[in-house]
């Protein structure tokens, strides 16, 4: 399964970006999908989860700035950033696991399938 971010860039605090993540056609509705964020020289960490049937999960750090939704006609997984803040820097990476929910929602070695990431920078 082959997952393709897009939507990182730079911003000022207090702004907004939007990333968006791509996954195929066939597999797409059967998965559950979550974004992860990492800054070099420290792990993986969970950032927001919707599994097939739609309902959310959201680190505590973006609860009320983040929202992820999921588009099944586009096959897109999508992660809607307000009010960044320095501390959201980080490079944003697209997952998802075949299945209907996942327990823990945020747990990362749950995830077989990722994007290569895209760079987020909040200054």
């Amino acid at each position: 399964v082959q997952l393709v971010e897009s939507g990182g860039g730079s911003v000022q605090a207090g702004g907004s970006l939007r990333l968006a993540c791509v996954a195929p056609e066939n597999t797409y509705n059967r998965y559950c999908m979550a974004w992860f964020r990492q800054v070099a020289g420290r792990e993986r960490g969970g950032v927001a989860y919707v599994d097939q049937d739609g309902p959310t999960y959201y680190a505590d750090a973006v609860k009320g700035r983040f929202t992820v939704s999921r588009d099944y006609a586009k096959n897109s997984l999508y992660l809607q950033m307000n009010s960044l803040k320095p501390d959201d820097t980080a490079m944003y990476y697209c997952a998802a696991q075949y299945g209907s929910t996942m327990n823990p929602p945020l747990d990362r070695d749950r995830y077989n399938y990722w994007g290569q990431g895209t760079q987020v920078t909040v200054s």
